[in-house]
Formats: structure tokens, C-alpha cells, sequence
């Protein structure tokens, strides 16, 4: 990850569930069977050059195994 989330993410949304997800046989393999999602939202991050910027991020997520595979899918600012 090349970026630190600062603060709380807002606006989450859910993108897909299980078997909408196109790389769930990955996400299963890596971390485990569980009910898999993929969200995005809206948050402050800090880039490896200490810029401040606001971006949407998109995530995987299963309950007990947390939030994975994080990216900055745009910037907002």
C-alpha cells in the first residue's frame, strides 16, 4: 500500500457480494473462505510523498478477517 488513510472513511457503498466479485477464488485462496464484499468510499489519505490528498478507495472485506487489498481509485481534490 503507498498511501495512509488519515482519519475515517465516509460515503462506503457496496460494489458486489460473493460470487459477483471477479477475484473471489483469489481472496479465498490468499486469506480464506468467508463472505467476501467489495466496497468503496471516500477518504483523506497521505501519499509516500506526504501529500494530503481526498481519493475513493475500494476494498475487500470479510467479517473476522478485516479490510484487504486497499487502492486509490481516484482523486477527488
Amino acid at each position: 500500500m503507498n498511501f495512509e488513510i488519515i482519519g475515517r472513511i465516509d460515503s462506503i457503498e457496496i460494489i458486489a457480494v460473493g460470487k459477483s466479485i471477479h477475484d473471489l477464488a483469489r481472496l479465498r485462496k490468499q486469506y480464506g473462505k468467508a463472505r467476501w464484499r467489495k466496497l468503496k468510499g471516500i477518504a483523506t489519505v497521505r501519499l509516500v510523498d506526504g501529500t494530503i490528498a481526498k481519493a475513493e478507495i475500494h476494498w475487500y472485506e470479510a467479517h473476522g478477517i478485516g479490510k484487504k487489498k486497499l487502492k486509490i481509485k481516484r482523486y477527488l481534490d
